[in-house]
């Protein structure tokens, strides 16, 4: 049987929501829209495991269940739009501070700022923070809630420009956007969600 690539949701619920079956390729950018309330964070967090759900995910052919949470979370990755943050500095969350230092720039952000505590950021500078962070785990997936929202237009553009590039390398996304512009901009496949389904726009 051929390997079946990229990251595959099957039948994958919970009490309030779904089941959904999709699947996202990688080196590509899945835009998720609907309206506020519907369910598209909880849909991100129960593909990343961090809430309850029934059904299957695999990716590259590999159940969820195969490996332990946290190994899974740090291939599947998911970023809120407002990330948690555990430590006093931002250099202290980042799994490679060398990377996340060479990477900071591309996103207007003084490299020095990862040896600020995290309290003195702005919002918008916890928010690419918090991308940084993601993206220097080396992830294979990456879920993004809303990952501009606090962020100006050149900013913003920085963030795409670099989301360009890791798509470019073969990195994955699905994005939740409330910007119709930002979603086609980004997205190679554009779905909605209700309650229960999800439905891909074909163009």
């Amino acid at each position: 049987m051929p390997r079946q690539e990229g990251l595959i949701v099957q039948n994958m619920g919970s009490a309030v929501r779904g089941p959904f079956s999709v699947s996202f390729d990688l080196g590509s950018c899945a835009v998720l829209q609907g309206p506020s309330g519907v369910g598209k964070s909880l849909f991100l967090r129960m593909i990343a495991d961090l809430d309850p759900n029934t059904g299957t995910v695999t990716l590259d052919g590999t159940d969820r269940t195969a490996m332990p949470a946290p190994m899974w979370r740090r291939l599947v990755t998911y970023v809120a739009a407002e990330s948690g943050w555990w430590a006093e500095t931002v250099a202290e969350h980042m799994r490679d501070v060398a990377a996340a230092r060479a990477l900071m720039p591309d996103l207007g952000l003084d490299p020095d700022l990862l040896d600020a505590p995290v309290a003195r950021l702005s919002t918008g500078e916890r928010q690419r923070s918090a991308l940084v962070r993601a993206v220097v785990g080396r992830p294979r997936f990456l879920l993004l809630d809303e990952p501009t929202s606090a962020l100006d237009a050149a900013s913003r553009d920085r963030v795409e420009t670099m989301l360009g590039g890791l798509k470019s390398t073969g990195l994955g996304f699905v994005i939740v956007s409330h910007d119709s512009k930002q979603a086609e901009r980004l997205g190679d496949r554009h779905f909605v969600m209700a309650q229960d389904n999800l439905t891909e726009i074909l163009s």
